[in-house]
């Protein structure tokens, strides 16, 4: 999903997301990162401090935790960023920038990082931020037993040592440009050192202190007096809902019981654009929905059931019926068109039932029959998107069976168990990123068990290559290879589309993540406190 946002097992889960320094200051994310809103009045209003602010959100679950390693749901990443700092962070224009580091700095060859700690920033207990710190957090993700989202991050990772108490020094097993971005991910939460080990009790040294959580159902954290940053926490307080219907959320906003709701119902997104004390913010990025086979089970081991899969879907129907219209347009590979090492020439995929027949006669499997398990537990309209992918498909010879699965459950129990679901993604900043989490052969979160030789190579190669003319070359032929042999059909880039009161501002929004990067409670504040 992930963030993978929404919730996913919890092993596994998302939400299971190049830098030499020259390349940090170029940004992640290219140019054409978007939001499908003009400048509003919130966005041009001065920040001001106060107020208690609550944000309805569709995921959460009980079973969650305080541990940033099992991090599930936008539930627990968007209240971890009130609480928790990060080494490194994507700011709203997608440059990557220092948060509890001052600076980094690269060997010739990215596999040694030095990073810098800003000095006398204290976490909530009183504690300063020291290079201790960085060491236990980040190996509480490391270690054969580890359940972390983040163990792809860490598994790179042969040494890490101090540099007296400002200063850490990580050794890769190989050189990665990259390597500075990834520690911005949502798993990545710097927490105090306790007798060695990461203290995973809530306490961080984020702009908000936690005051209560009930998992699935609530969550309150209070500013941080002695928060490092002084144009940021604008709120008092911050009360985070889970409020998983759609229709319980709209109603939450419209009558004013929370401020702000994320995932919008697009059946009825143009009721409340015609609400004049709400803003409708439709923003551009690296989400996407997909429907994932399982490549080692029958028929989806073979390539051509699977480009006749992905020829039988009408995308630009998807689009227009399911997101509205708030999206882009995919090309069953997990780039979106905003990253710098996207594949702008690589032809895009139309919907042709004829080329479907073509493939499944090379397969033998003229009358196909296949099931696809769906909820809208994957993403908002996955029912009404599959039922349109079987009407498409079936001009194809195809016949696809819908199984509706319970939403309670879903990822537990269809994802990653069932040969053929719906799923969806929150993409990630980087391109190596996005592809060693979910596509390497081996991933925990290779959600169709794909492995195929040439892309594992280039992978390995594009990650420690410094020429960004050779690294898109690579990573063009990776996104080739995805999407004409992987085992996921990506028919649409969906916009995260969220709603708020107009006497909520903001600044520009980011679009690595959703709610601003996870950061709502940090970036945004009341026009009257």
């Amino acid at each position: 999903m992930g963030e993978r946002s929404g919730s996913r097992s919890l092993i596994r889960d998302l939400t299971r997301r190049n830098f030499l320094k020259s390349a940090a200051a170029v940004g992640v994310m290219t140019a054409g990162s978007s939001i499908g809103v003009l400048a509003s009045a919130a966005e041009n209003s001065t920040p001001k401090r106060g107020g208690h602010f609550k944000i309805g959100v569709a995921a959460g679950s009980a079973s969650e935790s305080l541990d940033p390693a099992i991090y599930q749901t936008t539930f627990t990443e968007a209240f971890a960023h009130s609480l928790h700092g990060y080494l490194t962070e994507l700011d709203a224009a997608g440059k990557l920038v220092g948060e509890l580091v001052d600076s980094w700095e690269p060997s010739k060859d990215a596999k040694t990082w030095t990073f810098k700690l800003r000095q006398g920033v204290e976490f909530h207990n009183g504690k300063t931020v020291q290079a201790e710190d960085v060491i236990a957090s980040i190996n509480h993700h490391r270690g054969e037993s580890s359940a972390s989202g983040a163990k792809f991050i860490t598994n790179g990772i042969e040494d890490i040592r101090a540099d007296g108490t400002g200063a850490v020094v990580i050794t890769l097993s190989q050189g990665n440009a990259d390597f500075p971005v990834l520690l911005s991910d949502y798993h990545m939460a710097i927490m105090p050192a306790k007798d060695g080990k990461a203290d995973v009790s809530g306490v961080g040294a984020g702009g908000y202190v936690l005051e209560t959580v009930d998992f699935g159902v609530k969550a309150i954290s209070k500013r941080f007096a002695n928060y490092w940053k002084p144009n940021a926490a604008w709120f008092d307080s911050f009360e985070l809902l889970a409020i998983h219907d759609v229709a319980a959320r709209t109603n939450a906003l419209t009558t004013g019981q929370i401020h702000a709701m994320e995932r919008c119902d697009l059946k009825t997104i143009r009721l409340l654009e015609r609400n004049k004390a709400l803003e409708i913010l439709s923003i551009s990025g690296t989400q996407h929905y997909a429907m994932p086979m399982l490549v080692d089970v029958p028929p989806f081991d073979n390539v051509d059931v699977r480009l006749a899969l992905k020829y039988a879907i009408d995308r630009k129907q998807l689009l227009d019926t399911v997101l509205n219209g708030h999206g882009q347009l995919g090309n069953d590979h997990p780039i979106a068109a905003t990253n710098r090492f996207f594949a702008k020439d690589l032809p895009q995929r139309e919907y042709d039932p004829d080329k479907a027949k073509f493939h499944l006669k090379k397969a033998g499997q003229s009358d196909l029959k296949v099931s696809l398990h769906t909820s809208d537990a994957a993403f908002l309209g996955a029912v009404d998107a599959a039922v349109l992918y079987q009407q498409n498909a079936a001009k194809a010879g195809i016949t696809i069976d819908i199984i509706r699965e319970a939403p309670d459950g879903y990822w537990d129990k269809v994802w990653f168990k069932k040969p053929w679901i719906t799923s969806y993604w929150g993409g990630r900043p980087t391109a190596d990123w996005m592809f060693s989490q979910a596509y390497a052969a081996g991933a925990d979160w290779n959600e169709t068990r794909w492995k195929n030789p040439r892309f594992n190579e280039l992978l390995s190669a594009a990650r420690s290559e410094l020429d960004d003319n050779k690294r898109l070359e690579m990573y063009t032929e990776m996104q080739g290879l995805v999407r004409d042999d992987g085992g996921t059909v990506v028919p649409v880039f969906a916009n995260y589309v969220n709603a708020l009161s107009r006497k909520v501002g903001h600044g520009k929004l980011a679009t690595n993540w959703d709610l601003d990067g996870f950061r709502c409670a940090e970036r945004w504040w009341f026009n009257e406190a």
